[in-house]
């Protein structure tokens, strides 16, 4: 079996890896944002960690089509014992709620520098603006690029419990589809 192929019980070992990759890499997107705080505005180590939160964001939307497109080409693993169908459908709502937020969130932060007139940095090029400078929108998107970062805190939460729930409450496959270590 190679990479890209899931076996009847598993994710492939790409969308696993690709899974848990940017689990990590969304960590590090909310830390940086998180810990600018920390720093006086206008100071390097302040504009480091904004411009390490940017490239990082860009780094979700690119795995985030990567990983669609994987997903979208392979088989999913049946959950054993089928969850009952509401279940299903809380489910689809949930993981196309936590793909949106991962392409709307950075296309949004790209806007918000482009609006600012800034630069958007992409470890060492800077990418073109997707939109002329406006201070108003700017600041619309920014509002709305900062509400539904904290959605996004409660939609991991919320896939997170889930996947425990699975796991421990109800028993089924469900983490172990997704898990990073063979089951036996």
């Amino acid at each position: 079996m190679n990479s890209l192929t899931p076996n009847t019980n598993r994710y492939s070992t790409l969308l696993i890896a690709l899974h848990w990759f940017m689990f990590v890499l969304l960590v590090a997107v909310f830390v940086t944002i998180e810990i600018r705080g920390q720093f006086p505005r206008g100071s390097e180590p302040r504009d480091l960690v904004k411009a390490l939160h940017f490239m990082l964001g860009i780094s979700v939307l690119l795995l985030v089509v990567v990983r669609l497109a994987l997903r979208l080409s392979s088989k999913t693993p049946a959950i054993l014992p089928a969850p009952k169908l509401w279940e299903n459908l809380l489910a689809k709502l949930v993981h196309i709620s936590l793909y949106a937020f991962m392409i709307f969130m950075p296309i949004a932060g790209w806007v918000i520098l482009s609006a600012e007139g800034h630069g958007v940095p992409f470890f060492g090029v800077e990418l073109p603006p997707l939109v002329d400078k406006n201070p108003g929108l700017a600041e619309q998107v920014e509002d709305l690029h900062k509400q539904v970062g904290t959605i996004g805190y409660y939609l991991i939460a919320l896939h997170v419990v889930a996947a425990l729930f699975h796991h421990y409450v109800k028993r089924d496959n469900t983490l172990l589809r997704m898990s990073p270590f063979k089951s036996k």
